[in-house]
């Protein structure tokens, strides 16, 4: 059985049972943390509007801890790992290579989240998504990160190999596809990143046992190097999935593949560079360090996102065009399938990750502007921007498509599946931007209560920052209805859904 084929009668391609497997086991855990992730998130949200303030200082850091572990690692990474697999596999029309050992893997990646969930949820570890040394955690955390760490790279090792396996084996002709080439960019990254965290968690969980000493400044500057560059591997992952949702739904055409592959390259030599903006408050890192990470080099990392930024869209214009619209400059725009929610989740997803995330992005990469913005709202305001209205919001339109190829069953509730893109990117984009306002106001980002009663200072904002703070809770409130319909499709189909017709055995 494990080496059985299907052949999937849309795209022709043969699944391996092992990558389709694990592509689902995967898929599945992913939507379970965003379903987490996304109930803390409107608990954090209404104790973050003042009118309503939800929850105590305790349960508010708790919650919000959870929230960016959920969202910002496990979601993320266990849906990439279900993209590698498919990526390397389903698109090479190959097999897995060592499927028992990428089982033992997914095993790892679960045992780790749940330690990790455990040490949150009963107040363990409530020391945010960062962990900074000198806030302590249980020994159970650090050990549950380094468990899902060590799953991850054997997942990214494994997607290596399965390259070389459908290269000795010639299953496909000519150059890997650009959304292998992509996935294998996110990969590389992944690997950088994953050491990061091997170098700086193995030594906090032996800090955490009393065992050795770890220096506030080091940890720092090492984390970071994990923290940051996992969502350059949502980057990469990204732009992998825009290139692949672009052929699914218009058939969109690459207008240059070595200008595309060229601009995955420089990710790869100068996106993790963007890590440093995190500290350029810092004291003690040199001037000089801060300008060459956060400008010159990281900028070239900005021009590939540009390079992508142009050759999606203009690749699904001429889609459309080969199919006929050519009339005006816009027929191709107007009557493209609007009602498709893997394309314009893959529209509003380019739009907000371009636009607002971006922008804010290199703006905040800036010495003089990171020491105003920093510690306020407009950070949370860019990276919501970033992964959730950019990476979260590709994966959601790219699942319209692996439930009926991988899962074979038809997406249940349509008209649900149709709008939702459209309230997730909506009200994504007001809770960002407001977000970002409120920033401007110098709301800080973190805090409990900004008010800051009972402190022996009082705190005086802008009469519009109470307008600007309920704004971004209800633009928060709508993506969160969005996120809902998006789960409730997903895993009615999944596990409730019509069967579509069983494809031929290869």
């Amino acid at each position: 059985m494990s080496d059985r084929f299907r052949l999937c009668p849309t795209t022709g391609l043969k699944v391996h049972a092992q990558a389709d497997a694990l592509i689902k086991a995967n898929a599945v855990v992913a939507t379970v943390a965003l379903l987490i992730g996304g109930v803390t998130a409107v608990l954090v949200m209404l104790t973050r509007w003042q009118a309503i303030h939800l929850l105590p200082a305790d349960w508010f850091y708790r919650l919000l801890t959870v929230h960016g572990m959920n969202m910002l690692i496990f979601f993320i990474l266990f849906f990439e790992m279900a993209v590698l697999y498919f990526a390397s596999a389903v698109l090479l029309n190959s097999r897995v290579a060592a499927p028992k050992m990428a089982w033992s893997a997914f095993v790892l990646m679960v045992a780790g989240t749940g330690l990790v969930e455990w040490t949150m949820f009963t107040g363990r570890a409530d020391v945010l998504f960062t962990s900074y040394v000198p806030l302590r955690a249980h020994p159970a955390f650090y050990l549950g990160v380094i468990l899902f760490a060590v799953g991850a790279l054997v997942v990214v090792s494994i997607f290596f190999a399965t390259l070389v396996v459908a290269k000795r084996e010639k299953t496909y002709q000519g150059s890997v596809p650009l959304v292998t080439f992509g996935a294998a960019t996110a990969a590389i990254i992944a690997v950088i990143t994953l050491g990061h965290g091997a170098a700086i968690y193995i030594p906090t969980f032996l800090w955490s046992l009393n065992l050795m000493h770890v220096d506030a400044q080091v940890y720092r500057l090492v984390w970071w190097g994990l923290g940051h560059s996992s969502q350059q591997i949502n980057v990469a992952a990204m732009v992998s999935v825009w290139y692949l949702l672009g052929g699914l739904t218009v058939g969109a055409v690459v207008l240059n593949e070595k200008i595309s592959r060229s601009a995955f390259v420089l990710y790869v030599l100068f996106i993790s560079m963007a890590s440093a903006h995190h500290l350029l408050v810092d004291p003690g890192m040199g001037a000089a360090w801060k300008v060459w990470n956060t400008s010159y080099a990281m900028y070239l990392a900005v021009l590939a996102s540009m390079v992508h930024g142009f050759t999606v869209p203009a690749g699904m214009e001429l889609g459309q065009r080969l199919r006929g619209y050519t009339k005006g400059l816009f027929e191709w725009l107007r009557k493209a399938p609007w009602g498709d929610p893997g394309f314009s989740a893959l529209v509003f997803s380019v739009i907000i990750f371009g636009f607002v995330g971006g922008i804010t992005g290199v703006t905040f990469g800036t010495e003089q502007i990171n020491i105003i913005a920093h510690n306020t709202l407009r950070i949370p305001g860019h990276f919501h921007a970033t992964v959730v209205g950019g990476t979260a919001l590709a994966f959601m339109g790219v699942t319209y498509y692996v439930i009926p190829l991988i899962f074979r069953k038809r997406i249940a509730f349509w008209p649900l599946a149709r709008i939702q893109p459209y309230l997730f990117a909506g009200g994504m984009l007001v809770f960002s931007v407001a977000m970002t306002f409120a920033g401007t106001f110098g709301v800080p980002r973190r805090h409990w209560d900004i008010s800051f009663q009972q402190a022996p200072f009082e705190v005086q904002y802008a009469p519009a920052v109470d307008l600007v703070i309920g704004v971004m809770a209800v633009g928060g409130l709508v993506a969160a209805l969005g996120g809902g319909i998006y789960i409730l499709v997903t895993v009615w189909s999944v596990f409730f859904g019509q069967p579509m017709e069983k494809g031929a055995r290869a």
